[in-house]
């Protein structure tokens, strides 16, 4: 093993090489699990791919966390160290894909459009060469992830006691980021993703005839002066050195062209890098829907829920990626200055029990609409082998590279 504390400047060469043989079966394992995506919960397929590739390697495991996830651990055989923990989330999103390569989805309405099917297969990767050379100090412990998307398996995850049958000192993610240069690293000390949930309004006024508006009471006038009212909070409420986001992106009302309706229903997400933001999102949206109904002679309720905290690193364990990710890919492959995101990642329920880091690595242009969500994106086979040499690089040197 390599003792980085030795040698500051000491290189770290890929162990999964470009083009190389192994690097081909990771692209025929990533093939396999974008042809046939599953939804939250429904992961049985993709996990039963995993589960026979570490019983192949004999790698110990335990099945069935949040329905389908797996944990697995493996033990170092070059003495005492941390135990770091590596996580891949599984599921895909209910998205029609409209590529035409041989390995598009098989399933109508389900699509792996956000790379899920990469992470899966790069940590399946480094699992597998961690297998073969286990002379690393200390542990890895595996975390195969359903219900990334909306649905929380990481906060199920976590209520099952997944650091209670597998402690980790630290715990580390990745997502691909098209846009960002195939193969560079972005790495953020402090909020990377924010902390977003949902809302939904309900306003109740008095319905008629459209010919005759004064004998009712409009909920739709009231709802647009929501939606504008609604922005002003991110622009007069909020510090303009912080970030904030209200959307709107649901309105349900009326039945024909002709009738005022009784109600109208408002849905959206907002989001935050922080606690205290997200509070007085909360807060202010809660007054404007009371007062605002009020003043209009209606009542109006909101409720929030689809919560997801915000994904904040620590210092520590993103110090030692960053080195780590350097020594490995070059200094002019490594960003620390890019703006967080203000997507959600449940990776940060796990970021609340122990310490760590989550990071983006870059998936290339986005040419052709290839970015996360979108019916055209596909994962850059490119960067299997350097994500998985990544995971492999942090089980070797994590620990010594950050003293």
């Amino acid at each position: 093993m390599t003792d980085l504390h030795k040698n500051s400047a000491q290189i770290i060469k890929p162990v999964i090489e470009a083009g190389s043989l192994r690097h081909k079966e990771m692209i025929q394992w990533r093939h396999q699990i974008h042809a046939h995506p599953e939804l939250a919960y429904l992961e049985q397929k993709t996990s039963d791919l995993i589960a026979a590739k570490l019983a192949e390697w004999g790698i110990e495991f335990t099945r069935n966390w949040a329905e389908t996830g797996i944990m697995a651990r493996i033990k170092g055989q070059g003495g005492a160290g941390p135990t770091i923990a590596l996580r891949a989330d599984m599921d895909a999103l209910p998205l029609q894909e409209k590529n035409t390569f041989e390995h598009r989805s098989r399933h109508d309405g389900q699509m792996h459009a956000c790379g899920h099917d990469g992470h899966t297969t790069m940590l399946l990767g480094a699992a597998k060469y961690l297998a073969e050379h286990p002379d690393f100090c200390g542990e890895v412990v595996l975390i195969f992830q359903p219900a990334e998307e909306g649905q929380g398996g990481a906060r199920v995850m976590v209520n099952q006691g997944i650091f209670k049958d597998y402690p980790a000192d630290y715990v580390f993610g990745l997502h691909n980021w098209p846009g960002l240069e195939a193969g560079h690293v972005a790495v953020h000390d402090g909020p990377v993703m924010a902390g977003m949930d949902t809302f939904e309004v309900l306003i109740e006024g008095e319905g008629g005839h459209g010919a005759m508006p004064h004998l009712g009471v409009d909920p739709t006038v009231i709802a647009a002066q929501l939606i504008t009212a609604f922005q002003s909070v991110v622009s007069r409420n909020i510090s303009p050195l912080e970030s904030g986001v209200i959307s709107v992106t649901q309105m349900n009302a009326g039945t024909t062209t002709n009738i005022i309706p009784g109600s109208v229903t408002l849905k959206g997400t907002t989001r935050a890098l922080n606690d205290e933001t997200h509070a007085l999102l909360h807060q202010r949206m809660s007054d404007l829907v009371q007062h605002t109904c009020a003043g209009f002679g209606a009542t109006g309720s909101i409720a929030f829920g689809g919560t997801y905290p915000a994904t904040i690193n620590q210092t520590k364990a993103t110090q030692s990626l960053e080195v780590v990710a350097k020594r490995m890919l070059g200094d002019s492959f490594v960003q620390s200055k890019l703006p967080p995101s203000m997507g959600a990642e449940d990776f940060s329920y796990f970021l609340q029990e122990i310490p760590g880091c989550y990071f983006w690595l870059g998936n290339g242009p986005t040419t052709g609409s290839c970015t996360l969500h979108s019916p055209h994106y596909d994962f850059n086979d490119e960067i299997l082998a350097t994500g998985a040499s990544l995971w492999v690089a942090l089980a070797y040197h994590h620990g010594l590279a950050a003293r």
